[in-house]
């Protein structure tokens, strides 16, 4: 299941993606700390897949969080009518809006992210950890980025990618990614080149 990360204590979720980076990417990973700063960076939308059943033991933690709380359950009453107010909520006010309370973080199978600030969105990473490759986690992660960056009004998707990383790019073919250049040397400590890639979000409109 994808969700957002904003429901879940921020420690713990920084060292469970921290420790997936060292994982998937070698001496290339964030650190700890850059990947705490990372996902409270201005306009950055991170969400995480965790499985069906870590849900129920979340929700039961943020009711017992919400027993103990009265004012933070008033605050998850105005985000949800802050949605609602403002006509279609993104994926990520949905996710946002489900729940309140900072519950532990559950096991986490991937997360993925993406920054905006009015233009183009650009994903700024995406892994699934090694056991749960090759079942879907990573397209459904970068579809709700997709479509949450379109909600919001981005005009294109962008991306960096290893021109080794063959599973990377044939899933963002698939998706509808292109090919915009070649930068040298990109991912470093290992002076690995990088494609930079591109998805339109809006329709092209022709006109005279």
């Amino acid at each position: 299941m994808i969700t957002g990360i904003d429901a879940f204590d921020r420690d713990v979720l920084v060292g469970r993606i921290a420790q997936l980076e060292r994982e998937l990417f070698g001496r290339g990973a964030w650190s700890e700390e850059a990947v705490r700063e990372e996902l409270s960076a201005p306009a950055r939308t991170y969400v995480i897949d965790i499985p069906d059943d870590a849900v129920s033991s979340a929700a039961a933690d943020a009711s017992n969080a919400a027993s103990r709380n009265v004012t933070d359950t008033a605050e998850a009453t105005d985000v949800t009518a802050a949605a609602a107010g403002a006509g279609q909520a993104t994926p990520a006010e949905q996710a946002m809006a489900s729940t309140s309370q900072t519950a532990p973080a559950p096991p986490i199978r991937g997360y993925a992210g993406y920054w905006y600030d009015g233009d183009d969105a650009e994903l700024m990473t995406i892994g699934v950890g090694e056991e749960y490759q090759r079942q879907g986690i990573a397209n459904r992660m970068l579809r709700w980025l997709i479509e949450d960056a379109r909600m919001r009004g981005a005009r294109r998707m962008l991306l960096e990618v290893r021109i080794d990383n063959e599973p990377a790019l044939s899933l963002y073919h698939q998706l509808g990614f292109t090919r915009l250049g070649l930068r040298r040397r990109y991912y470093q400590p290992e002076n690995i080149d990088a494609y930079t890639m591109s998805l339109e979000l809006r329709p092209h409109i022709v006109g005279f």
